[in-house]
């Protein structure tokens, strides 16, 4: 999932979406605990893609897309 995807999905999937592989993350860690073998790799990837949606749904917060920014200072330029 890139933040092309991301992006172009509404604010209620992306939430949603969070959601689940939050649970998802919890749900193999739990069986990281108690069993042998899996993809320990999946849990990395799986939080990668969580900062990517609080990172889109945290944009969308500030509407920071659209915004050209100050080089020298990274504000807002006032109009």
């Amino acid at each position: 999932m890139d933040a092309t995807e991301i992006r172009a999905r509404s604010t209620t999937d992306l939430r949603e979406e969070l959601g689940a592989l939050e649970k998802e993350i919890a749900a193999l860690r739990f069986r990281a605990g108690s069993e042998k073998g899996g993809d320990p790799s999946r849990i990395g990837s799986l939080k990668r893609d969580v900062a990517r949606l609080r990172t889109v749904l945290r944009e969308r917060e500030l509407d920071v897309r659209g915004q050209s920014a100050d080089a020298a200072g990274g504000r807002p330029r006032k109009a």
